[in-house]
């Protein structure tokens, strides 16, 4: 199959200007060649302008529209539904868990999502496969067969210390650091991609792990070529995780200077989750739940967000790579909102152009996938169109015309 997308702009998040008047020519799922519209070398035989199919040629008008990378959604649960309810829902029923999946699936896909790196799901016996480990590893395993599903990258469960999380949440618990090693070679046996630490413990403000506890996870995970990450919003939590060694930080809403020097030292990654903020204030109105309802309460989230706000931008000045994230699923937001997350990193102080690089080519960073978030001849067409311009309007992610990897 080839397809010509003629006349298009491109914002591939590494530059704070678009190419305009560009044609795009996709042979079989892969870019053949990029060039300026007004010399297009011949595509062969097809239609000339608008849009229609001739010699196996599909030529697209594709004027006004902006090519974005797929987009890399850099902490996801695709497991789980969100919503204000989201972590009662993590003990719904397997098989209830699986068809969320199918939907989280098409949802990213129809946003502009083609991969996704899924930090935690329950661990349950899987009712496809009848294995027992994080739900997240089956539905990786199966949509390699499907390409238009996204890409899945899975970190297993969450490994948390005994009283953190609740019962519900099918985590693997430890009593002490011995158990948490353990716990963690096991999910790298079950196959997860790589780990995920939850350094938020039962008692608020201390760290569940110290920073040497947190060090024997990340040596033997390095040693069997994994990664680490850990959740970790507070400051001795953060801390813990990166002087522990961990490749990256899910959340990280307060950082300290001296913890942002170090992270940049170590390019240990930023993953930010801005978007929960705002979405949990909207709860305030649309639901009767009083930790969003109640007045302090909605004071503490708007407080909250601007300690985030700064973290994040402290980070990006000192030169910590982001890459964005939703929480979808774990968290309030849905699969098909990455484009909030943009909006807020904006928000919060970096250039557009900026914020799609860590919705891009950063995310495929953190994954070590080259061509995750990335335009290039000869490279996967992996990537969707959306009217209007990105780099001045990051509004323009949500308006997805087209899905390449799905035309």
């Amino acid at each position: 199959m080839r397809t010509l997308y003629r006349d298009t702009a491109i914002a591939d998040g590494r530059s704070d200007r678009l190419a305009v008047g560009m044609s795009i020519l996709v042979e079989d799922g892969r870019i053949t060649w990029i060039r300026p519209t007004d010399g297009e070398p011949d595509p062969g035989a097809g239609g000339a302008s608008g849009s229609g199919a001739a010699g196996g040629l599909s030529v697209i008008d594709a004027s006004g529209a902006t090519v974005v990378p797929g987009m890399v959604d850099a902490h996801s649960h695709v497991t789980l539904p969100g919503g204000a309810h989201w972590i009662d829902r993590i003990d719904d029923p397997p098989s209830v868990l699986l068809e969320v999946a199918e939907h989280n699936g098409q949802l990213l896909t129809q946003a502009g999502v083609r991969w996704a790196r899924d930090v935690g799901s329950p661990r349950l016996t899987d009712p496809v496969s009848g294995e027992t480990h994080a739900l997240a590893l089956g539905v990786r395993d199966r949509w390699r067969a499907r390409p238009a599903m996204p890409y899945i990258r899975a970190g297993g469960t969450w490994l948390d210390k005994s009283g953190a999380l609740p019962a519900a949440a099918h985590t693997v618990e430890a009593k002490d650091a011995d158990e948490l090693l353990a716990n963690a070679g096991r999910q790298l046996d079950e196959g997860a991609d790589f780990l995920k630490l939850y350094l938020q413990g039962p008692d608020p403000g201390v760290s569940p792990w110290t920073a040497d506890e947190v060090r024997r996870v990340t040596e033997m995970a390095h040693a069997r070529g994994a990664r680490v990450t850990a959740h970790a919003a507070e400051y001795e939590g953060v801390r813990a995780g990166v002087f522990g060694g961990v490749d990256s930080i899910e959340h990280g809403d307060e950082i300290d200077d001296e913890t942002v020097a170090e992270m940049q030292r170590r390019r240990t990654f930023l993953v930010s989750t801005l978007a929960i903020y705002p979405s949990w204030a909207s709860f305030a109105t649309t639901t009767t739940l009083q930790r969003f309802t109640e007045p302090d309460r909605r004071k503490r989230l708007a407080d909250r967000l601007e300690v985030a706000n700064d973290s994040a931008l402290r980070a990006h000045r000192a030169g910590v790579p982001i890459a964005a994230g939703t929480d979808f699923g774990g968290g309030s937001l849905r699969a098909n909102q990455l484009a909030w997350e943009v909006e807020c990193l904006v928000t919060a102080g970096l250039e557009p152009w900026q914020a799609l690089a860590s919705a891009t080519w950063r995310g495929g960073e953190l994954l070590g996938e080259p061509d995750a978030g990335t335009i290039r001849e000869g490279g996967p067409a992996d990537f969707f169109l959306v009217h209007g311009d990105p780099l001045s309007d990051p509004a323009a992610l949500w308006r997805v015309w087209r899905v390449a990897w799905r035309d």
